[in-house]
């Protein structure tokens, strides 16, 4: 039975279809050997088209840096925010700030409000990847769940960051982090570096610098074709009879987006994951905020390896400052308030989908706020 064959007995039986719902039409099983295979390439092709798309909009972070970027907290906050959203990662954008810290270009509170910037704009490539996905499948899908998922990860992320923010700051200028020192200098590569990283190299090594972003989009699409061969065709209605698996579940979503970002070392791709996910109806939207929180916290890891592989201990205790912050604050708020706060960023996404207007109106606030805190 078709999408279409579904909508019309739908109305025949006088039942109306919520507008986020999506129907799948049924496929044929897919042998495992194969769907694993398809995984593997499916991943491939995602994380390659992630490092190129990186790679080729990096030369934009040097024109970014200067006097009018980096003269108060509050410029370097609106400088990483920014950043974040042009270079559609926060990952060397935050390394940016320890960076800077390090060659003195910035204060230790600059460096501090930098990174926290970065992760408030990192989740911006969920949003650009979710509007690619919706178009793309736009015979097959409602163009609010692929979308939704950038907006449920940006307003999600600011929940979090802002207030934990506010308490880093505060115990970094009142030196509770003074006597912490890390002095060893580990390496840690992630999983998909490891497997999939040289390819990105290949790409490097034939393509020229402008051609790296148009091609990572490419291989972004194309993987997105493979991987959807290995997710289940159903619809949200078999969700609903699904409620005790565990993507249903707070605290195993909140660890499972630990462990992903942790695995991957990228919150864009721990994140980006679930534009498919949640398009073919594998997961329902509001399932997804606590693996979103967990997300937010693992994904300082590679910051972290970088503050001390820099060598600098103002630049661990920055990273230090802000993780703590931020996971006390995120148990906090699962423990005590999660339906509240589920149900405050829901109503404020479905409210920003409405109408193209407002989605608009945020997607232009997304870059006027960080401008305007540039110009403070």
């Amino acid at each position: 039975m078709t999408a279409d064959d579904g909508q019309r007995l739908a109305h025949v039986e006088g039942q109306e279809l919520p507008s986020e719902d999506i129907l799948i039409r049924e496929a044929r099983p897919v042998p495992l050997p194969l769907r694993l295979a398809y995984l593997v390439i499916g991943l491939a092709f995602f994380v390659t088209a992630l490092g190129l798309m990186k790679e080729g909009a990096k030369e934009l972070i040097p024109s970014l840096e200067g006097s009018v970027f980096t003269d108060n907290a509050w410029s370097t906050l609106g400088l990483g925010w920014l950043g974040a959203c042009l270079v559609l990662s926060g990952s060397p954008v935050a390394a940016s700030s320890l960076t800077l810290l390090e060659g003195g270009a910035i204060s230790r509170d600059q460096s501090f409000t930098m990174l926290t910037g970065s992760r408030l704009g990192a989740a911006f490539v969920v949003l650009v990847v979710g509007s690619l996905y919706a178009v793309r499948n736009r015979h097959q899908t409602g163009r609010r769940g692929p979308v939704s998922i950038g907006i449920l990860s940006l307003l999600t992320t600011a929940t979090v960051y802002v207030p934990g923010a506010i308490v880093g700051y505060v115990m970094l200028r009142q030196g509770m982090l003074d006597d912490f020192d890390i002095g060893t200098s580990p390496r840690l590569t992630s999983l998909t570096d490891t497997a999939f990283g040289w390819a990105v190299d290949v790409v490097k090594g034939v393509a020229p610098d402008w051609a790296l972003f148009p091609v990572g989009l490419l291989l972004l699409l194309t993987g997105f074709s493979v991987f959807d061969r290995v997710l289940p065709a159903v619809g949200s209605e078999q969700l609903d009879q699904r409620e005790n698996t565990w993507y249903t579940r707070k605290w195993p979503m909140f660890l499972a987006g630990c462990g992903v970002t942790l695995l991957t070392l990228s919150v864009a791709v721990s994140l980006t994951v679930l534009v498919p996910l949640v398009a073919k109806g594998v997961l329902r939207r509001a399932n997804t905020i606590p693996y979103i929180m967990g997300a937010n916290i693992t994904t300082l890891a590679d910051t972290l390896v970088a503050a001390i592989v820099i060598g600098n201990q103002d630049a661990v205790r920055v990273v230090v400052a802000v993780t703590i912050a931020v996971t006390v604050w995120t148990l906090l708020l699962l423990v005590t308030a999660y339906p509240l706060l589920r149900r405050l960023i829901l109503g404020t996404a479905r409210r920003i989908l409405r109408s193209q207007t407002r989605l608009a109106a945020f997607v232009l606030c997304l870059l006027i706020v960080p401008l305007a805190l540039v110009a403070v």
